[in-house]
């Protein structure tokens, strides 16, 4: 969304509602936000075609899915060469078993999300996906055993 085209306080209840259930209704949703449904689907048009909503998915549990392990693995690199950045970056972008990678501060390069059946699963990622990469220092790998609070619903602004 550009930089200039902000979100008012009527846009972000449409999108909080939606991040809650992307399947209501207009009509719903705009008796929700205190809209008539014209000017509702306007605003969710306006929303979708600035950015600012990328997109609509389903929510799926990784275990019903066969991946029930989450694993948060730390990579440093070895070089930070622009060349070896993009090379890891456009290999990890490529790897399904990783949800999400983010660039990180601090004494770790990146942060990756990645969900596998079990550990024998987590091994051959390793040694088959991130091993063949290269240009990796090293790996740090935590295993998720439970979830406290999991939302993709965000705060009041």
């Amino acid at each position: 969304m550009p930089m200039e085209a902000r979100m008012d306080q009527k846009d972000r209840q449409i999108v909080r509602a939606l991040q809650r259930d992307a399947r209501m209704t207009n009509q719903d949703l705009a008796a929700e936000v205190n809209l008539s449904p014209s000017p509702c689907l306007r605003r969710v048009r306006n929303l979708e075609k600035s950015g600012a909503i990328r997109g609509y998915a389903a929510h799926v549990d990784e275990a019903a899915y066969g991946l029930p392990v989450t694993v948060f693995v730390r990579v440093s690199l070895a070089r930070h060469t622009e060349e070896a950045v993009q090379q890891f970056e456009a290999a990890v972008a490529r790897v399904d078993q990783v949800l999400e990678c983010f660039v990180m501060t601090g004494v770790q390069d990146y942060l990756l999300r990645v969900v596998v059946a079990d550990l024998p699963d987590y091994e051959r990622f390793v040694r088959r996906r991130l091993h063949t990469i290269g240009g990796i220092a090293s790996i740090d790998t935590s295993f998720v055993y439970g979830v406290v609070k999991r939302t993709s619903v965000l705060p009041v602004v």
